[in-house]
C-alpha cells in the first residue's frame, strides 16, 4: 500500500518513468517550453529543478552528475552554458505550469510547462520587482502618518508668506498717512504765524 507516499508513478515502471522524465527534461531544456499532461508536468518539475540548480556550479563533477540524469551531451552543454547564466540570481522556481484545459481524445487535463526566465511576456516586470527592498509590516501606515504631518507645516508656511505682504502694505499705508499728517501740520503752523504777524502790524 502507498500510505504517505506522494510520488506519482504515472502508471509506469521505475525505469520507464525515469527514461520518460529524462526525455521530457531534455526537451524542456532544448525548446524552453513543452505541452504535456498536468500530472506529467508536475512530476517533471520535481525532476528538472534540482538539475537546473546543479548547473549553477559549473564543475566537472556537476556536469557528470547532470549527464547521468539526462544522458544527452548537447543538452548538458546548453544547460551549463545558457540556462545557468539566466537563472543565476533566481533561488529556485525555475519552471512555470500553465493549465490548458482538457484533451479532446481522452479528456486528460493538459498543461504547458516552461522555463520562467525565457518567457518575455511575464518577465517584463521582474526588473522592477528586483529593486524592491525587504518588506516590513506597517511601513505603509507610517508613510501615511508622515505625509500629513509633513504637509501641514508647508501649508502654514505658505499662509505666513501670503499674510506677510498684507501686513507690510498696512504698515506702509500708516507711514504714508503719518507723513501726510506731518506735512500738513507745518503749513497750518506757518499760516497761523502769518496771521499773528499781520494782527500785530495792524495794531
Amino acid at each position: 500500500m502507498r500510505h504517505g507516499k506522494k510520488v506519482n508513478h504515472l502508471s509506469r515502471t521505475d525505469s520507464h518513468r525515469r527514461a520518460m522524465l529524462a526525455n521530457m527534461a531534455s526537451s524542456l531544456i532544448l525548446h524552453k517550453r513543452i505541452t504535456t499532461t498536468l500530472a506529467k508536468a508536475k512530476a517533471l518539475r520535481v525532476y528538472v529543478e534540482p538539475i537546473i540548480t546543479k548547473s549553477k556550479d559549473d564543475t566537472t563533477h556537476s556536469r557528470r552528475t547532470v549527464f547521468s540524469y539526462l544522458q544527452n551531451k548537447e543538452v548538458v552543454s546548453i544547460l551549463f552554458r545558457d540556462i545557468a547564466a539566466k537563472v543565476a540570481n533566481r533561488p529556485g522556481g525555475y519552471t512555470r505550469i500553465l493549465k490548458m484545459g482538457n484533451r479532446l481524445g481522452d479528456n486528460a487535463s493538459m498543461a504547458l510547462i516552461e522555463l520562467v526566465d525565457y518567457n518575455e511576456i511575464y518577465t517584463s516586470g521582474d526588473a522592477v520587482a528586483e529593486k524592491k527592498s525587504t518588506r516590513r509590516r506597517g511601513s505603509k501606515a507610517k508613510k501615511a502618518d508622515d505625509t500629513p504631518a509633513a504637509a501641514a507645516p508647508k501649508a502654514e508656511k505658505e499662509e505666513v508668506v501670503q499674510a506677510a505682504p498684507v501686513v507690510e502694505e498696512t504698515q506702509v499705508e500708516e507711514v504714508q498717512v503719518e507723513e501726510t499728517a506731518t506735512a500738513e501740520t507745518p503749513a497750518e503752523e506757518t499760516q497761523v504765524e502769518d496771521t499773528t504777524e499781520e494782527e500785530k502790524k495792524g495794531e
